[in-house]
């Protein structure tokens, strides 16, 4: 077995535990909660005209109170839309109303009139994850689309998560791209945050 082939395996391995560790926390909402008011507060977050944020899925950080707060202070705000193909788009949004969105592809949502948003068009990224570890490298669900995107954009790039989600230390690739901070609901996990 060649050595990207055990990587491959072993990424395979951490997500499968990951999502069953993910799935297992209680209380999601109150812990999602407090995620997005210590996300909200940062300066980064205040200072930005713009972001990007996804709509959750499954067990995943529920970013709605953000979206909300980014709307409600006038942000724009753009999301991720997976296409049938399988490609990543990104959609400028102005509610959150229901009646906005249909369902898509892989259980996202996708607005029902797309106003397309190019990479790098928005001020801070807010990314969501499978595992973390400190130095703020994420695991994603293996399709690629964050670290084609994070290859893309400047500026912020922010992984919400539980503190369950923690790993000591994930394998990462050459095109695997660090991310700047990481917020769960007890702490901010980056540089200078110690």
């Amino acid at each position: 077995m060649s050595e990207r082939e055990e990587l491959a395996g072993l990424k395979r391995t951490l997500r499968r535990q990951a999502i069953a560790r993910r799935n297992a926390i209680d209380d999601r909402a109150v812990r999602s909660a407090a995620i997005c008011a210590r996300l909200a507060a940062l300066p980064l977050f205040r200072a930005a005209p713009s972001i990007h944020c996804y709509l959750p899925i499954r067990s995943e950080v529920d970013t709605r109170p953000l979206i909300a707060a980014a709307l409600a202070a006038g942000k724009a705000v753009a999301m991720p839309v997976v296409s049938e193909d399988g490609t990543l788009l990104h959609s400028w949004i102005d509610r959150l109303d229901e009646t906005a969105f249909a369902a898509s592809v892989l259980g996202t949502v996708r607005p029902h009139h797309l106003r397309p948003a190019l990479p790098g068009s928005w001020a801070l990224t807010v990314v969501p994850l499978l595992a973390f570890d400190r130095r703020c490298y994420r695991l994603g669900y293996g399709k690629g689309h964050y670290d084609r995107l994070l290859a893309q954009v400047s500026g912020a790039m922010i992984g919400v998560a539980f503190a369950a989600q923690e790993e000591p230390r994930l394998p990462h690739e050459p095109h695997d791209i660090a991310l700047d901070l990481i917020v769960t609901e007890h702490e901010l996990i980056g540089p200078g945050q110690a």
